[in-house]
């Protein structure tokens, strides 16, 4: 009678397909939360187990041999019917749904708004995973991810909630003293910045919002950097300074008067968030709800931000305003039609696994020049 050698154990093969994926062991073992030694053990170790190489070890790079290729589409397969009968097991046994976001959308857009979904659907238990690194949606057992990126760099099968718009916010008090009635006036006042570790988001930026406006020679009294946009947005509730913000994440604050817009300036970034879910919690229900209560909020929150800041009467820039509605619902539209799109070449996808893309979304920064299926996404 011959005796099977035993399967490797699944740390091994979680730690060699993150490894594969990267290419790099200090990246595989940021996602993991390892050492960068303990992934190249567990390399090692399964190398041993299996009798091959699976990574030739060049000068500051990895390569897969062809071992190694062959392994990882086995260990990608096998790792992927893992995780979805998990999830089909554990959806008969509890109504958990959890999303995945960047900390400023989660503590200044979603968790506000919590309540109605709750009082909706009171049965559903939520888990909000909100940071800012790079996340596999499947392998951290992800349901659905809100991002934020450029039109071209939505991940396949997102959906578009909606877009923003740049304005210029702070307290009431600070707008009424030492004054803020144009844009000149900002030489009095603490400028509040948003400062990114890669320099990026310049639709944010004071610099680039005061060359715009042709006032580069303006000094302001003072700064304050902030890594977060939720800090910088409490900073200005605070009464510490004059703050540039997208206009979804503070139009509450703004409707119940914590802060004010007091300037008629208003820059575009030309990106928008979008709601993506897990292919393989697809089809659970309470997904599906949530799903669907965040696109009836993406609509609600386009025409309130109409109301807010053109007001309800039929002027010229209400009309146009009211147009940008109907350019935003087009623009979803479009968005929810690629999804199903996606939604139906999935299967074929499957039988194809060189073609399958994977739903990888980046919770980090915008701006980024990442392949679709990727997003890129500020520190929110």
């Amino acid at each position: 009678m011959t005796t099977q050698r035993p399967l490797p154990t699944l740390d091994l093969v979680r730690g060699f397909d993150a490894a594969a994926r990267h290419l790099s062991f200090t990246k595989a073992a940021t996602e993991l939360f390892l050492t960068q030694s303990a992934i190249s053990r567990q390399v090692k170790a399964l190398e041993e187990h299996l009798g091959v190489a699976l990574f030739q070890r060049r000068h500051r790079a990895l390569v897969l041999t062809e071992a190694g290729r062959h392994f990882h589409q086995a260990a990608t397969d096998a790792l992927r019917l893992l995780r979805e009968a998990a999830v089909r097991v554990r959806g008969g046994a509890a109504r958990r749904l959890t999303v995945s976001t960047t900390i400023g959308f989660a503590s200044l857009w979603l968790i506000p708004r919590l309540n109605d979904f709750r009082a909706r659907h009171p049965d559903i238990d939520i888990r909000i995973d909100a940071n800012n690194r790079l996340i596999d949606l499947a392998r951290e057992e992800i349901d659905v991810a809100i991002r934020y990126c450029t039109p071209e760099l939505a991940p396949a099968g997102a959906q578009r909630l909606f877009g923003e718009q740049v304005i210029v916010v702070c307290s009431p008090n600070r707008a009424d003293a030492p004054g803020l009635a144009e844009p000149a006036d900002l030489a009095r006042h603490i400028l509040l910045h948003y400062e990114r570790p890669d320099g990026g988001a310049p639709w944010l930026s004071w610099s680039v919002w005061l060359e715009v406006q042709r006032l580069q020679s303006v000094k302001p009294a003072g700064s304050i950097g902030f890594t977060a946009l939720d800090h910088l947005i409490q900073a200005a509730v605070d009464g510490q300074g004059v703050a540039l913000a997208p206009t979804p994440l503070v139009r509450r604050l703004l409707a119940d008067g914590r802060l004010v817009a007091p300037l008629k300036a208003v820059t575009g970034s030309g990106r928008a968030w979008y709601l993506l879910v897990e292919p393989a919690s697809a089809a659970r229900p309470h997904v599906r709800r949530f799903g669907e209560w965040m696109l009836q909020q993406a609509e609600e929150e386009v025409r309130a931000n109409v109301e807010q800041f053109y007001g309800r009467t039929r002027t010229r820039v209400a009309r146009a305003a009211e147009s940008a509605v109907r350019l935003e619902s087009g623009m979803r539209a479009q968005s929810a039609a690629r999804a199903r799109t996606s939604a139906r070449a999935e299967p074929a996808a499957r039988a194809k696994p060189a073609a399958r893309a994977r739903s990888v979304a980046r919770s980090t920064l915008p701006g980024s020049t990442q392949p679709a299926g990727r997003t890129r996404t500020p520190r929110r």
